[in-house]
């Protein structure tokens, strides 16, 4: 019913872009937390989490995978 507005590619595209984003910030942060990089503003004590990272980053890859799988199989 709603194919005729283009939600349903809409949301797939959405899913894509998301997932996508996901996967850089956490790269970055992950890249420049390796690299000793701080950002400004963050607290003394407050300590990073690779494993959070990395679980960020497969999780951004699926829903990407899963956005571009959508689109292609229409």
């Amino acid at each position: 019913m709603l194919d005729f507005i283009g939600v349903d590619t809409l949301i797939a595209e959405l899913t894509v872009a998301i997932g996508l984003a996901v996967v850089v910030g956490n790269g970055l942060a992950f890249y420049k937390a390796r690299r000793g990089h701080r950002p400004e503003g963050v607290q003394a004590d407050a300590a990073f989490r690779p494993a959070r990272a990395v679980f960020l980053i497969g999780a951004g890859t699926l829903m990407a995978a899963w956005g571009l799988a959508s689109i292609l199989g229409r």
